[in-house]
This record gives structure tokens, C-alpha cells and sequence, in this order.
């Protein structure tokens, strides 16, 4: 195959290549579908290896690709050792494991540690054992409350809306924080530990580099199950003290097989958080301060700062992103009067201006991507997709029916991917429509189209990716501020590198430099930095 390059021999020698990393995170369902019936599969993404690598990205994030009923994207697992048919197979992710490590580019997994699918075989084993059985010990079944056991067991709230308790046929209840087709797991048993840690040497042995571990500030539960009281501490299921010897003991199956962990930690607690990231524990965490952050100067710095000093005592890379799977995409979220996120803030019909929102995602991209340590990029970030209004009746997310419909849910940032222009449903797929439908327009944003556009948000994405790579003062390292106007970040890293972004309501001066490297817009006629544009210097 010839010599490697740069980013290939980089991911292929380095153990510590997390610590920097540009990971992109496949929503398998909606990015490529390679049998035409209209879901995305591993025949799809196996076909779009190259572009990807063309992108220049050091890993792939899947979100689960397991056997599963999909009531929640496939967050609801029936069986962690089998691909879902949907998709394809266990040989044809081995496969792509293999082929994407071929091109410099490492895989990561995604584990759900707080439940299963109700389909998965222990709890079906469950519910036919019945009350006081082995089986539901594996689970949370509770009597319930009131005259004839009528009342859920606790008040606690669930993640999803309502009541996270479900009665069955006997007449106990089963606890589901997320949707009722979700059951929690009982981790104070051993057997839940043990299955837990041979899914991950299942994965290792598999070739993957590392694990994603969803809601993992949520798996160990008081296990009275009180009432909630709010403010009361320890929270009766939330970041728990025994999940720190959970992952401990994951740590050492992880370092056996030199694989990484990344934990979705939602946590206001900004010491409590860095405990997930001690050295026997958790590699990286997620960082949402980022991600929720409106694009405000003086908020964004903020987030900075407490981001990296939360990370340095524990030595732990931050990690930063804009956008996932479950949050409004970048640019409808920045091109709104509220450019923050929260998910009890979603509401249909919000106005954005996508002009202005692809402008400051143009600029967050660079700020993102020349902070320290390692980057998340969500599939069709890199195209500047916007959040797609999908029609109420074609809704599928459990958090919009959870909600009474309020909610417009999370289905708007997985549409499928537009990857041809003028070609049916923009390439994702030639024969059945997709399982979401793309608005009118959708090929518009098509790869190929953006491909041969120096000015378009792909050719961006990889451009900054190739100066990053080829720079060894981006990634993990230190920052330094630099004076600046208000309205205006600047910062330095090594090397001579410097960031500027201008937030200011008024173009603005560079400042001293040698080269300009990269800009997310034109400067104007002056050489300034104009408004909610971004710039990458040499000083």
C-alpha cells in the first residue's frame, strides 16, 4: 500500500493518539445506505471509508449498531454480540473496523451501561420468572404503592417525561429512567458487572480502540429507591460513589487491550466530574459546557477555562464539540435569538436565520478545532446541515411522544445524509425512501457539490483538518490568552500558533502575525477580521 501518511502512521504509533484526536461521530441509521431500502448500513459507511479519510478525521464514534428494536435509535440493546440485521453484520463490521484502520482510522463503540431493550433475553426471562425470581433481581422490580399496589413505587422523574415505571401483568413495576422499552439495570448485581465487562473484551478483541459509554453518570441507583428530594446529596441516581469502582474495574480491562474510554458525563459539579477522569478511570469525558454555551464571548471563555482546569488535575485531554445525535445542529442553533441549548428550551416553530448561523458555525468550527486536546465532529457538521422540521406524524423520537408532543424531539439532527446532488433521496440511498424524510432542497448541502467548492463548509472542515494535522502546536497542549477587544476571543498555542474569533458586533484588527493560515470567511477590504468570522494565524 505504499508508505503511510502523516495522519495514517500517527493514529497507527501513537498510544496517546486519543489525547488530540479528530473523531467523527456515524449515526449509522442516517449516514450512507448501501442496499438501497432506505436505512443507513455498514455497507454504506464501509463505502464512504475514503471520504472520510479524505476528511481527515482519526476516528469514528458509532452510535449502537446492536441488535435492537430501535424505540430509541438503538440505545434500547437486545443483543450487544449481534449487528442488527438492519445494518448488516457481525462480519461486515469486522470488516469495516479492519478496512477504516487500513486508512489511519481508528473505531470506537458505544455501550449503554443503564439498561437494555426490553427484547433483550433477560429481561424476557424476567417477566416470565415473575415476582421474587433470580431473573428480575437483574432489574429494578418493585411492588407498587397505594392500596393495590396502583402507584409507582417512587416519584422519581424520568429522562424521557412522565414516570420512569412501568406496571406489568403481575402487578409489580419495572424502574426505566429513559422510555419504558428500556429497562434499567441492577448493577448492584455481579452478573451485571461480568456480562459488562465481556461485551468490552467482545469489542477489544474485535479491533475497536475504544468505548463510548452513554448516561454514564447514571447506572448505580440508591438501591431503597427513595422518593427524590431535591438538593439532597448523595442524589439517589445520579454520579453515585460506587460507579467509581465501575469503571476502575472497566480501566483495567480497557488497559489490557490499550483501548479508550469517553464518558457521557452530564454533570454541573465541575470536581465532581474530573472524578470520572482520574487516572484509573474514565480516559476523556464529553464536554457539554461547550456544546450548550451561547455564542457569547465572554460565556464562551468562560466555558474554556472552567473546561480546562476541571481536566487539569486529573492530566485528562478536554474533549470539545458543537453537536451530536440528541442537540439542535450547529447552525439553526446559532442562527437563533437563544443560542444556547437546553432540552427543555425545544419548542416547534423557533425562527433562525441560517445565514447567520452557518457563519458563526463557519467560525465555531475553527475555535473548536484549535482548542487543546481532542474534537468531536457529528456527521453532517462538516456539510453545515441545518435541523430539519420533520412532519409530526413522521416522528419518531420516544422524547417527543414522551413529552405529549411538546417536545419536537431529537429526529430533526438525524435525517439522512445528502451525499449526491440531483441524484434520488441526495444519494443516500436508490431505491426506498429514507426513514426520515429530507426537506425539499436537501441536495443542495450533497457532498459532491460541496467537494468542488473551495468556499463551501466541507472544503473548510478539510482544510482545518489538514493545517491541524500538519501542526503539531494544535491538539493537546497548553493556551494562552491573548489582549483583545471585547467581543473577541484570541488565544495562542505552541508553535506560534494563534486562534482569533470575533464575536464583536464590528469587524476587528489582527493582530501581529506572519501568515494567515486559515479563515472562516473573507476579511474585508481593510485585512479586519469581520463579525462572527474566525481566524487561524502564524505569528
Amino acid at each position: 500500500m505504499g508508505q503511510p501518511s502523516p495522519a495514517q502512521k500517527r493514529t497507527q504509533d501513537d498510544d496517546q493518539w486519543w489525547r488530540s484526536a479528530v473523531i467523527y461521530q456515524v449515526y449509522v441509521r442516517s449516514f450512507a445506505d448501501g442496499d438501497g431500502d432506505g436505512t443507513g448500513d455498514l455497507a454504506g459507511v464501509r463505502a464512504k471509508l475514503p471520504y472520510l479519510a479524505e476528511l481527515g478525521v482519526d476516528a469514528l464514534w458509532f452510535t449502537p449498531w446492536y441488535l435492537s428494536p430501535l424505540a430509541d435509535g438503538g440505545y434500547d440493546v437486545a443483543d450487544y454480540r449481534t449487528i442488527d440485521p438492519a445494518f448488516g453484520t457481525l462480519a461486515e463490521a469486522e470488516k469495516l473496523i479492519f478496512e477504516a484502520r487500513e486508512l489511519g482510522i481508528r473505531t470506537i463503540v458505544d455501550i449503554v451501561p443503564n439498561h437494555v431493550s426490553d427484547q433483550h433475553a433477560w429481561f424476557r426471562a424476567a417477566l416470565a420468572a415473575g415476582p421474587g425470581s433470580p431473573e428480575r433481581e437483574l432489574f429494578h422490580f418493585r411492588p407498587g404503592r397505594g392500596e393495590h399496589g396502583e402507584l409507582p413505587p417512587n416519584d422519581w422523574p424520568s429522562q424521557f417525561a412522565g414516570t420512569p415505571w412501568t406496571r406489568v401483568e403481575d402487578g409489580e413495576w419495572y424502574l426505566h429512567l429513559f422510555a419504558p422499552e428500556q429497562p434499567d439495570l441492577n448493577w448492584a448485581h455481579p452478573a451485571v458487572h461480568q456480562e459488562h465487562e465481556e461485551i468490552l473484551r467482545f469489542w477489544f478483541d474485535r479491533g475497536v480502540a475504544g468505548v463510548r459509554i452513554d448516561s454514564a453518570a447514571l447506572p448505580a441507583k440508591d438501591p431503597a429507591l427513595p422518593d427524590f428530594v431535591e438538593g439532597r446529596d448523595p442524589h439517589p441516581f445520579v454520579d453515585r460513589d460506587e460507579l467509581h469502582d465501575i469503571y476502575r474495574s472497566w480501566r483495567r480491562v480497557a488497559d489490557a487491550y490499550g483501548g479508550v474510554f469517553v464518558g457521557e458525563v452530564w454533570l454541573p459539579d465541575s470536581e465532581r466530574f474530573a472524578r470520572y477522569l482520574r487516572p484509573d478511570e474514565l480516559h476523556t469525558a464529553f464536554n457539554f459546557n461547550f456544546l450548550t454555551c451561547p455564542w457569547d464571548a465572554a460565556r464562551l471563555r468562560c466555558a474554556i477555562d472552567e473546561t480546562l482546569a476541571e481536566h487539569a488535575p486529573v492530566g485528562a485531554p478536554a474533549t470539545w464539540v458543537l453537536c451530536n445525535h440528541d442537540v439542535t445542529r450547529t447552525v439553526t442553533r446559532y442562527g437563533r435569538e437563544d443560542t444556547a441549548f437546553a432540552f427543555a428550551t425545544k419548542v416547534f416553530g423557533t425562527p433562525t436565520d441560517l445565514d447567520l448561523g452557518t457563519r458563526r458555525a463557519r467560525a465555531a468550527a475553527l475555535l473548536s478545532l484549535a482548542l487543546p486536546g481532542a474534537v468531536y465532529i457529528y456527521q453532517g457538521e462538516e456539510l453545515g446541515l441545518p435541523e430539519a422540521d420533520i412532519p409530526r406524524d413522521r416522528i419518531q423520537d420516544p422524547m417527543h411522544h414522551r413529552s405529549g408532543g411538546r417536545d419536537p424531539g431529537r429526529d430533526g439532527c438525524r435525517v439522512p445524509m445528502p451525499w449526491q446532488g440531483g441524484a434520488p433521496y441526495a444519494g443516500f440511498g436508490s431505491r426506498e425512501e429514507p426513514w426520515l424524510p429530507q426537506p425539499a432542497g436537501w441536495d443542495s448541502y450533497a457532498a459532491d457539490r460541496q467537494a468542488g467548492d473551495p468556499d463551501s463548509m466541507l472544503s473548510l472542515y478539510r482544510t482545518a483538518l489538514a493545517v491541524r494535522r500538519g501542526r503539531p502546536g494544535f491538539g493537546d497542549g497548553p493556551l494562552r490568552w491573548l489582549p483583545a477587544e471585547p467581543g473577541v476571543l484570541s488565544f495562542a498555542r505552541a508553535d506560534g500558533l494563534i486562534c482569533v474569533v470575533n464575536l464583536a458586533g464590528r469587524a476587528v484588527a489582527l493582530p501581529g502575525h506572519t501568515d494567515v493560515l486559515l479563515t472562516s470567511g473573507p476579511l474585508d477590504d481593510a485585512g479586519r477580521l469581520p463579525r462572527d468570522t474566525a481566524a487561524w494565524l502564524r505569528a
